[in-house]
């Protein structure tokens, strides 16, 4: 098995929060206005979107480079419902549209990297989740 953690702490002056995970950070912030956010960062619902979507475009490449067959642009758009109180993740669409090099089908490897991408796994077949204080 293996573990990742990450740390996140109050970004002083603000409201918002930095997170880091070895040398790379991000800001998560709510939208200006809202309980105190100044739209400095994203906020959970894009970070979520973003986790499945960056999770599916490292694992274009990795099937890309399994496969060989070498891939150009990539464009991924990830939409994620919202609802409920409180509100909650209702379901996430991934709309994949990527170029090969050498011109032939990618769906090939958009298939590879469908049947290996961890988040969208996680979210589908859901995960315990703790919170202790």
């Amino acid at each position: 098995m293996v573990a990742v953690a990450v740390e996140l702490r109050n970004v002083e002056g603000t409201e918002a929060a930095m997170g880091w995970a070895g040398g790379h950070t991000i800001v998560v912030d709510r939208p200006e206005g809202k309980a105190g956010g100044a739209g400095l960062g994203f906020n959970g619902a894009q970070l979520l979107a973003l986790a499945l979507g960056g999770c599916f475009c490292n694992d274009l490449r990795y099937a890309s480079h399994e496969i060989g067959v070498p891939l150009g642009r990539i464009a991924v758009t990830v939409t994620v419902e919202l609802g409920g109180t409180p509100l909650v993740a209702m379901s996430a669409a991934m709309r994949v549209d990527c170029e090969t090099l050498d011109g032939s089908d990618p769906r090939p490897v958009i298939e590879k990297a469908k049947a290996v991408c961890t988040v969208a796994h996680s979210l589908r077949n859901g995960l315990p989740v703790s919170i202790d204080g």
